[in-house]
């Protein structure tokens, strides 16, 4: 039986593998999407074909390592999304292995292809002065800036990430005696988040002032479309402007809409909760996903130095050693 064409094999990969079979989440086939769209046009460049004429031995582990290294040199791309692109043309080949037997010795060098390490940097997240300073920013004489305030104060006090604020309508909220929410996370992991009582009161005057249907965004555009990414990005990144006034340690930070999430992280560990609980209630998949914020909480690590004991040995007088140990020290 003849192989399937590359064209065909990658459409039945999205329609079959990922959407049927796997029900993949619409973030996860919009990572691949882009991934192969940008191999694809990149191949098409190389080998002067059209991506519908594409065979899969055109896709060899050495174009793909090219590839690869396109992304880094002329894409400006970092090791973290190098590994993510990698990892969805790895999906691919696997997927391709069961389809295409005949092409066993390409596809394993595809997916021998080892992820490049990259140096991990601690995590960013505002202090409490920040975080006042943010939210005091927006003008909530006008609609926009009581809209913006309340999805500020929503993101830094449940953790959620973006998209998980994006995606929330009136009916993922529940405002009473114990207001709380339920969102769904990565992995279609759902889980609720209990509100406080400052964010279910300025949620319940929001819920007032646009009288939502139960199936409307929380937090509309102008247009009473759900806010994109990017214009969660744009507002966040106005907002920060104006805080700077007040705050001036806000200017030597980039802030996003993780490092509010980073934040809340931050916020629950200075409080004393267990990483196990954090983990809970941000939704990762591992408890071992919090160690990052242990990793950068300086303020916990000075509490550890504060009941260490200083060294008692009495100071002594240098020494300089031999000079061949010294040579070699050198070397």
């Amino acid at each position: 039986m003849n192989a399937p064409a590359f064209p065909a094999l990658l459409q039945t990969f999205f329609s079959d593998r990922l959407l049927r079979q796997r029900h993949a989440s619409p973030h996860t086939i919009a990572a691949y999407r882009d991934t192969f769209r940008l191999l694809l046009r990149y191949a098409q460049n190389q080998l002067g074909k059209a991506p519908s004429d594409l065979c899969l031995e055109d896709l060899d582990a050495s174009l793909i390592g090219h590839f690869l290294q396109h992304l880094e040199s002329q894409r400006g791309n970092r090791a973290r999304s190098r590994n993510l692109r990698l990892a969805a043309i790895r999906s691919f080949f696997r997927y391709a292995a069961f389809e295409a037997p005949e092409y066993a010795g390409l596809i394993q060098r595809v997916l021998a292809m080892p992820s490049k390490r990259y140096e991990r940097v601690q995590v960013a997240f505002l202090t409490q002065p920040e975080v006042d300073a943010l939210l005091a920013a927006p003008d909530r004489q006008g609609w926009s800036g009581r809209r913006d305030y309340a999805l500020l104060l929503l993101a830094l006090q449940t953790g959620m990430r973006v998209s998980e604020l994006l995606e929330l309508h009136w009916d993922d909220i529940v405002l009473g005696p114990s207001s709380h929410l339920c969102c769904q996370g990565k992995g279609r992991k759902a889980r609720c988040i209990p509100l406080n009582r400052q964010s279910g009161a300025v949620l319940r005057a929001w819920r007032r002032e646009q009288v939502p249907q139960p199936h409307a965004p929380v937090f509309p555009n102008a247009r009473g479309e759900r806010l994109s990414p990017d214009g969660v990005q744009y507002l966040l990144c106005k907002h920060v402007r104006t805080a700077q006034q007040h705050c001036p340690s806000l200017k030597d930070k980039r802030v996003s809409p993780h490092v509010l999430r980073h934040t809340t992280a931050m916020n629950l560990l200075h409080a004393g909760i267990d990483r196990a609980l954090i983990a809970l209630w941000l939704g990762h998949e591992s408890v071992e996903t919090t160690q990052m914020y242990i990793d950068a909480d300086l303020k916990l690590k000075e509490e550890i130095l504060a009941k260490t004991a200083a060294p008692t040995s009495p100071a002594v007088r240098y020494q300089p050693g031999d000079k061949l140990l010294a040579f070699l020290t050198s070397l």
